[in-house]
């Protein structure tokens, strides 16, 4: 299965901001409600257009409407974040 150059875009900006790990706690606390939010960005499309791109709006929609997309960029995520080295150990 070939990945969405959206969420590969979007693993990457999350990664190299550093915020791997809150990233991936908030999708896996909001993945019950992602498809309300999905929805909510639908109605509020016309107004959000005025500020962001429509592409990048209906690529947002489209994530958080498909619960397998979710679940692609936490999985991204997740890899990326174990492929840092392990700070926490001491020397």
């Amino acid at each position: 299965m070939e990945t969405d150059p959206f969420i590969n875009k979007v693993a990457d900006k999350i990664f190299n901001l550093g915020l791997t790990a809150p990233a991936i706690l908030f999708l896996e606390g909001y993945k019950p409600l992602a498809f309300l939010g999905s929805q909510l960005l639908l109605v509020t499309q016309p107004v959000l257009n005025i500020f962001v791109s429509d592409r990048l709006t209906r690529n947002t929609i489209s994530l958080l409407e498909h619960p397998e997309q979710l679940e692609t960029l936490i999985t991204q995520l997740e890899t990326k974040a174990a492929q840092l080295p392990n700070l926490t150990e001491e020397t």
